[in-house]
C-alpha cells in the first residue's frame, strides 16, 4: 500500500483521510459511550469498596475497644515465642502498621533499659527483653515505632495504641 500512496496526489490522500475519519465517528462515538459506562460501574465498585473498608475499620476499632485484641504491650508481656510477621497490627484508629523501619524486610521492636537499646525480631527476644526490664521504645523515647505499609512515613506510637490481630499467616 506504501507503493501505491506515493503515487497519489495530495488532495487524493486528503479525500481518503476525510472517508476514514467519516467511518471512524460512530466507532468514535460509540467508544465514548462505553466509556462513560465502563466509569459509572468502576465508580459503583470503588463507593462499594470504600464502604466495605470503612465498616470493616469500624468493626475493627470497636472489637480494639472491646479488648478482643491485644495492644502490642500485652502481646509482649504475655508471648513466649512466635514471629511478629503472625501478626497484623492497626493503630487504634484502625489503620494498619508494621512494626520498625520502613523498607526493613521483617518487623522488629525497638527495646531500652534507659541507656542502650536492642532490637527484637521475634516475640521471643521480645520477651527475653521485657523478662529482663526493658521497655519498649530507646532512651528517653517509650513508644513502638511504627510506619504505614508501603510508604516511608514512621511515627513514634504508645504501645498501648497499637494491637495486634492474627494475620493471615499467623495464628495468634
Amino acid at each position: 500500500m506504501a507503493d501505491e500512496l506515493v503515487e497519489l496526489n495530495a488532495t487524493e490522500l486528503e479525500r481518503r483521510v476525510e472517508v476514514i475519519r467519516e467511518r471512524m465517528r460512530p466507532l468514535d462515538a460509540e467508544l465514548g459511550a462505553l466509556r462513560g459506562e465502563r466509569d459509572v460501574l468502576l465508580t459503583e465498585l470503588r463507593r462499594r469498596r470504600r464502604l466495605a473498608e470503612r465498616t470493616s475499620r469500624a468493626d475493627l476499632k470497636s472489637r480494639m475497644r472491646e479488648g478482643t485484641f491485644p495492644t502490642v504491650a500485652e502481646l509482649v508481656a504475655g508471648a513466649d515465642d512466635g514471629s511478629l510477621d503472625d501478626y497484623a497490627f492497626n493503630l487504634k484508629t484502625g489503620g494498619e502498621v508494621r512494626l520498625g523501619f520502613p523498607g526493613a524486610r521483617a518487623q522488629s521492636l525497638t527495646f531500652t533499659d534507659g541507656a542502650k537499646t536492642a532490637q527484637a525480631g521475634d516475640l521471643a527476644s521480645a520477651a527475653r527483653l521485657y523478662a529482663a526490664g526493658w521497655e519498649l521504645g530507646s532512651p528517653g523515647k517509650p513508644g513502638v515505632r511504627v510506619h504505614f505499609p508501603g510508604t516511608r512515613q514512621e511515627r513514634l506510637v504508645p504501645a498501648d495504641e497499637v494491637y495486634a490481630r492474627p494475620g493471615e499467616r499467623g495464628t495468634g
